[in-house]
């Protein structure tokens, strides 16, 4: 094994040459040339997947399934190395790298050599040699002789699915875990409740999926406001009258809706967990809860009003969706938080906190009398101690929360991370603080925005251009070395008002998930857009193997 540690360093960092031929998103830390450049390595039926170790089967079989599926070609996954002529090889001994993410791979003429100190590692090992084999299936399996040596930049590297404004299966929600597989992404966060549907069986609960998971209709079209103005509409069943603009809100009539069961939800968790991805369940408190009181009315402000499943997009204070801070409303959020926290084995679960209204706190006897009794002097302390108390509880769970920006008002809970989304001064305030930040500033990171001015596709109307995801920068020049280390991570989020089918999805998403997943991954000093985009063309070829949909318009630049 030293033997075969030390000849691979040798070829990677004697030789200086440039694999131009070889085009991986996430760009590697390190890819030269091999030994000798000129020999290639030809996956055939003489060819199996050798694992030195029963923990890599994962990764190999991973391989050996992609290889069937795409190319027509059946490897054997084996610990014999006498079956084969030829072997892709996978190493792990966790005496090679202190950073269990590192992985090497070297692509010699008679043999693909890939190594790490840990089976994630080989996993990401296992996306690079995908990307070094051939965009054609006609073609011969050739992979150029080429050395990798490479590591992730965050520890935090993420992708949202927003599925209560339109419910999506699990296989969907599968095919959308590979995605980041892909790209290396490690963690996926799932934002399975809202104001349009409640998406999570909780056996405690069953009102909130037989009546929360269901609304009566969607919003036709743009929700009014600025750029919207002046959208005509034909007639459609329901119509809402919004002032002060008089604006026409048209819904379609058609009951939409869904849920995971927690069987189903054991199901995605085992199949991220494959590869490599910690799925973080948000469950949205105290706004954003239209769902929940569509089912339990009785958690409102309003107790004896009747409250529906949102069919609407946005408008917070037009609608009153904030949860009552009473104690019965409490004891309710912790048993449907245990049964999270049961059925998700992440260490971090998304409490949202965004968007709380405050003005129905205001006007509400009950909640203001609560506040009196804790002396809370406004609002903004109910809201910090709304999401104190909910921390408290996830605390003794054994589990770290996670929060919109908004948790910082009134005052940040101590343990708390924060996902800075209204631009970058919440998670700037949060790593002064010294305490974990998630940088996705909705100007940058919100890929249900346009991808060109004049998009042919429906989308929320701003425009987030494939350019500005690849240039952003996820630490802010504002901190200081020491501040700088609480950024933890970025990630994209896709909030589907507009986004009904899993083609949508995949339009939304690509390129510009390539984009991030690069500033994620790749060193900052090696940032070369005009690079990317050369070898965003040969992914294109590999999306189109893959049968996924992404916007043509890139290949005109």
């Amino acid at each position: 094994m030293k033997k075969f540690i030390f000849c691979f360093l040798l070829f990677a960092f004697s030789f200086s040459l440039s694999a131009q031929e070889v085009n991986i998103i996430p760009r590697p830390v390190e890819l030269r040339a091999g030994l000798f450049p000129e020999d290639t390595f030809t996956i055939d039926k003489n060819t199996a997947i050798l694992i030195t170790a029963e923990e890599v089967r994962n990764s190999a079989q991973f391989l050996a399934d992609y290889i069937e599926k795409i190319y027509n070609l059946k490897l054997e996954v084996t610990s014999n190395p006498d079956k084969k002529s030829k072997f892709i090889t996978l190493v792990v001994n966790k005496k090679l790298y202190s950073n269990p993410n590192k992985y090497f791979v070297s692509v010699l003429s008679s043999t693909i050599n890939a190594g790490s100190s840990s089976e994630q590692g080989i996993f990401y090992a296992i996306q690079s040699i995908i990307q070094l084999l051939p965009t054609k299936t006609n073609d011969k399996l050739t992979i150029p002789s080429v050395d990798i040596i490479d590591y992730p930049r965050f520890e935090y590297r993420a992708m949202h699915l927003d599925v209560s404004r339109h419910f999506f299966d699990v296989a969907t929600v599968k095919k959308y875990i590979d995605y980041l597989a892909l790209h290396k992404m490690n963690y996926f966060h799932w934002h399975l409740t809202d104001d349009h549907g409640w998406r999570i069986e909780i056996k405690k609960y069953p009102k909130l999926t037989e009546v929360g998971a269901w609304r009566n209709g969607s919003i036709i079209g743009l929700w009014p406001g600025k750029g919207n103005e002046g959208i005509k509409y034909e007639v459609f069943p329901t119509e809402i009258k919004i002032t002060p603009k008089d604006a026409v809100i048209k819904t379609d009539g058609i009951k939409h809706g869904g849920y995971y069961t927690q069987e189903e939800i054991k199901d995605v968790i085992d199949y991220a967990k494959k590869r490599y991805i910690t799925i973080i369940p948000e469950i949205e408190m105290p706004a954003h809860s239209m769902a929940l009181l569509a089912a339990y009315p009785e958690l409102g402000t309003e107790p004896n009003k009747k409250y529906e499943v949102a069919q609407t997009w946005g408008m917070m204070n037009k609608y009153n969706n904030v949860l009552a801070p009473t104690e019965k409303t409490f004891s309710f959020l912790e048993d449907v938080l245990m049964e999270v926290m049961q059925l998700f084995p992440s260490q971090y679960i998304h409490i949202g906190g965004d968007e709380a209204s405050k003005v129905w706190w205001k006007q509400d006897p009950v909640t203001q009398q609560m506040m009196k009794a804790n002396h809370l002097k406004d609002e903004s302390a109910l809201q910090s101690y709304f999401i104190h108390r909910i921390e408290k509880f996830v605390n003794s769970q054994g589990k770290t929360i996670i929060g919109w920006d908004e948790i910082l008002d009134g005052g940040l809970a101590p343990n708390a991370i924060v996902m800075s989304w209204r631009g970058e001064k919440g998670g700037i305030a949060a790593a002064k603080l010294k305490q974990k930040v998630i940088m996705t500033p909705e100007d940058i990171t919100y890929f249900n925005h346009k991808q060109f001015l004049k998009d042919d596709s429906l989308a929320a109307n701003k425009y987030l251009p494939l350019e500005s995801v690849y240039n952003y920068e996820p630490v802010p020049s504002e901190l200081n070395a020491d501040q700088a280390k609480y950024v933890w991570g970025a990630q994209g989020n896709l909030w589907s008002e507009y986004v009904a089918n899993p083609k949508k999805i995949e339009y939304q998403i690509f390129p510009r998930l390539d984009a991030l997943s690069e500033i994620l991954w790749s060193p900052k000093q090696g940032k070369n857009y005009p690079d990317f985009l050369k070898r965003l063309k040969t992914q294109f070829k590999r999306y189109d193997l893959m049968g996924i949909t992404y916007s043509k318009k890139y290949l005109e630049n």
